[in-house]
């Protein structure tokens, strides 16, 4: 052994240390860079929204298998309002008290559960009490993970607005009934509006839940 570390490089020699020097910052590189844990195709969650100080704690529902996402948007001391995203485009954002609805045309549908899977990858915060991985998804929004048990923590959208999971349940389903938009909806007098491309602010207006941001998935 003494032998061979007394002989000089050759440039074979050479050629496999180069050749195994980058292949071990390939596998660095490839460790430090975690990928973000996919969405369960069912989940029910608790968020809590901060708003430039405008409050709301959010009551969100995602059913990937049958292409819906409900969000129970409840803002701060007011009657609860209505988020009905369906994956064909179709929402409708509705106050059961007011009996007012309005429907939004929005091409690309709800979220996928791997929409954040070509997200750049920011490092490790700590970020309301828990160690996260982060990712950004263009500049649309920020991702915090808990690296521990893979369960989102919290989001940031570019606009600024702040969403906290309170709870998180995995395989949580809704009641097929509670995905019924009310009759307002359909009536004739009910207000549609389309948008042809989603990265526009004008769906900000009106729609307030957690995912109807600009975003082109």
């Amino acid at each position: 052994m003494s032998k061979m570390l007394g002989k000089k490089i050759t440039g074979e020699n050479y050629l496999l240390l180069v050749y195994a020097f980058g292949l071990f910052l390939f596998l660095e590189t490839t460790r430090s860079n975690p990928t973000p844990n996919a969405w369960p195709q069912n989940f029910h969650a608790l968020l809590y929204q901060n708003f430039s100080g405008s409050l709301a704690m959010l009551d969100l529902w995602y059913d990937w298998p049958k292409g819906r996402n409900l969000h129970i948007i409840q803002e701060q001391l007011s009657e609860p309002t209505y988020d009905l995203e369906w994956t064909n485009g179709t929402s409708f954002f509705f106050d059961l008290q007011q009996k007012t609805c309005k429907r939004v045309s929005v091409p690309v549908g709800i979220l996928r559960p791997t929409w954040l899977a070509d997200a750049e990858y920011l490092g490790v915060q700590e970020v309301d009490g828990f160690r996260c991985h982060v990712w950004e998804k263009l500049d649309f929004i920020t991702y915090w993970e808990d690296i521990s048990t893979k369960r989102p923590v919290k989001w940031v959208f570019y606009t600024g607005r702040s969403i906290h999971v309170m709870t998180y349940e995995e395989g949580a389903v809704l009641v097929d009934d509670k995905w019924q938009a009310p009759y307002c909806c359909f009536e004739q007098t009910q207000q549609e509006h389309n948008s042809s491309s989603p990265r526009t602010e004008s769906l900000l207006a009106y729609s307030k839940g957690p995912f109807r941001k600009p975003y082109s998935a």
